[in-house]
């Protein structure tokens, strides 16, 4: 209940990070309970990613910035339990990400083109050092919409996902990954809703098929992650 009560306090104050909530003597005499309550609660806040207790002069509660990996270790825990599989997540992508390419295509604007081009130029470079890439295409289209709840969401989805893609980080398929997102940012910035949709859709549809293969290794008609045929 503590714990609660000052997380609600930390977001009516519309989440201060650096600021300092009290000492934890302020705060046992503000609140009326032990320090060892108070010990808990922190734990509980620290633990949510919310505040954190530091010692010393001038210490006290810290308002701290949540760290999406949290919410992404608490989702892989979820879907563990429920069962879920490497395609009800894409599944839950696509869905997610159809939406993100057509909301940033209509709201794109000049700063918006250039971040996308920062984004593709950062992945080549990280291709170049022998990495297959990133999802921060993905995100970067998510924060675009001006969504933050989709934002979340993506990037949850998108580093459950990540994981399973580094088997196959050959040049062949960082190359396939960077078609695919070129073709997809170039639809965004030309202002083509459905031709953005339509290649997000083939993309995450291949990476689907791709990393459902149990050897991670290139079969008949099967499809690369830029959604061409191999």
């Amino acid at each position: 209940m503590i714990a609660y009560q000052l997380e609600r306090e930390i977001v009516a104050k519309g989440f201060p990070v650096g600021e300092v909530l009290g000492s934890e003597a302020d705060l046992i005499a503000r609140l009326g309970i032990s320090r060892a309550v108070l010990r808990e609660a922190v734990r509980v806040l620290e633990h949510h990613g919310v505040a954190t207790m530091r010692r010393g002069p001038g210490g006290g509660l810290v308002v701290t910035e949540p760290d999406s990996e949290s919410a992404v270790r608490a989702s892989a825990l979820m879907l563990e339990f429920t069962k879920a599989s490497p395609q009800h997540v894409f599944e839950a992508r696509l869905a997610l990400e159809l939406k993100c390419v057509e909301l940033a295509t209509a709201k794109i604007d000049e700063p918006g083109i250039v971040r996308l081009r920062e984004t593709l130029a950062l992945e080549q470079e990280m291709q170049h050092q022998g990495g297959l890439g990133s999802h921060d295409l993905h995100t970067v289209l998510a924060e675009l919409t001006g969504n933050p709840a989709l934002v979340l969401f993506v990037e949850v989805l998108t580093n459950l996902s990540n994981t399973a893609r580094s088997r196959e980080s050959t040049p062949r398929a960082a190359a396939d990954v960077r078609i695919a997102h070129d073709k997809i940012a170039e639809a965004v910035i030309a202002g083509d809703a459905a031709l953005a949709r339509h290649r997000m859709q083939a993309h995450l549809a291949a990476i689907g098929k791709w990393l459902a293969r149990p050897d991670g290794k290139s079969g008949s008609t099967q499809r690369r992650p830029d959604g061409s045929e191999q």
